[in-house]
């Protein structure tokens, strides 16, 4: 595998690069860190992610009707402060998600109604913003996201599994966005384990993925120890930001983006949780310390190998850093095309951490490749996901928060 060697490490003095163009980037960066203070990644940070941007985008376009809305049907509102509706909004869905964080919201709240004078226009604002957060909440309370977890693991009675559980199982079975059910992109099979194509990823991963790998490059490593569960989702928001700014878009459109890329990642983490409960696939720590017992010659055992990273709580099946990169991908190649693009991807607790990438599908490719350097997933896996993602990008983009006409009734 071929290091990434334009992907530059930054060990620097600066910051985080942050996009100040409006307030929908400004309220995502606000999620970020109210998340992470309240100790949120995975799952409910997508889930998160995708309300707040959904109830932003619906509140601009009820005032601005540049583009359909999701959820919100309520009549327009050109007099009101679409800046303002789209604050309240996001408030509004923070507080109810992290009421514990609600110093550091009001406090991003009272700075974004700064330099909005008081008067109608900021009163319908905050009233209307407040009625799409309620309207989004309404539609996402049966999402069965907090449903019981009721997974069981296979077991043989009397033999000893592993007893930490997976993390959040019961989103295999929740609502997506903008989807009909959890299963409805669902893959075929992973490939039979007597396979060629299976003996290529076993191999490929043992080679590259142990923790004591000798063909694993020190770039690679590097990469590895960057691409955290905590950083990948986020740099896909990081980029949104950078993007959306050098490329000057208005609040409309930029609401638009963040709501298509939020709703893109959350979808990921249901339809991807439903392939991966399906199929129940081993991770290659238990591949490889099995190799004697896959009907495969071309596989040859390691009874005591391990991965450099640690391992997912969940299957490996098809791969979450896959999907997610074919969602993010995908929503940002239809608003940014597929040309050069510079952004900086940065450590959330750590910003002087950075990596400089000079295209969408770049960072694509490393986030996909550092799952296979840190030997926890399958090459097979990480394309299958990559091409899940593309299709919930196709068809969120092709269907929803689509220019509005006219004369439409600028609901969905």
């Amino acid at each position: 595998m071929k290091t990434l060697h334009s992907a530059i490490i930054g060990l620097t003095l600066a910051g985080a690069p942050v996009a100040h163009a409006d307030v929908v980037t400004d309220w995502n960066q606000t999620a970020i860190e109210v998340m992470k203070a309240a100790n949120v990644a995975g799952n409910p940070w997508t889930r998160s992610m995708a309300m707040m941007h959904v109830a932003m985008s619906d509140a601009v376009n009820t005032v601005q009707g540049r583009y359909t809305r999701f959820i919100a049907t309520g009549p327009a509102a050109p007099g009101a402060s679409a800046e303002v509706a789209a604050s309240a909004a996001a408030r509004e869905t923070l507080l109810q998600l992290y009421p514990a964080q609600k110093a550091k919201i009001d406090e991003a709240y009272a700075q974004s109604l700064k330099s909005v004078p008081e008067g109608a226009a900021r009163n319908s604002g905050v009233a209307l913003g407040e009625q799409v957060a309620a309207a989004v909440f309404a539609d996402r309370s049966n999402d069965a996201t907090n449903v019981p977890d009721t997974y069981r693991p296979v077991a043989t009675p009397g033999v000893w599994i592993p007893t930490t559980p997976p993390i959040f199982p019961q989103y295999a079975q929740a609502k997506p966005w903008g989807l009909k059910s959890a299963d409805q992109l669902r893959p075929g099979p992973p490939p039979a384990l007597s396979s060629a194509l299976y003996a290529r990823d076993y191999n490929e991963t043992k080679e590259l993925g142990a923790a004591k790998s000798t063909k694993r490059t020190p770039e690679q490593a590097e990469a590895v120890r960057f691409w955290t569960q905590a950083v990948l989702t986020p740099a896909w928001f990081q980029a949104a930001g950078q993007l959306a700014a050098a490329r000057g878009l208005g609040l409309a459109d930029n609401a638009r983006l963040f709501a298509l890329l939020a709703m893109g990642l959350g979808n990921c983490f249901i339809i991807d949780w439903d392939a991966k409960f399906h199929y129940n696939y081993w991770r290659p720590v238990t591949a490889i310390r099995n190799g004697d017992m896959d009907g495969n010659d071309a596989t040859e055992r390691d009874a005591g190998w391990t991965p450099l990273n640690a391992n997912p709580l969940h299957p490996e099946y098809p791969s979450q850093a896959g999907i997610n990169v074919g969602a993010a991908a995908g929503v940002l190649h239809a608003v940014f095309g597929n040309g050069p693009a510079s952004f900086t991807a940065s450590d959330i607790f750590d910003p002087k951490l950075q990596r400089r990438f000079t295209s969408i599908a770049q960072m694509g490719e490393e986030q996909k490749a550092v799952r296979v350097w840190g030997g926890i997933h399958f090459r097979n896996s990480l394309e299958v996901g990559e091409a899940m993602g593309r299709k919930i990008a196709d068809h969120l983009v092709g269907n929803y928060l689509k220019p509005a006409q006219k004369t439409a009734d600028a609901t969905r």
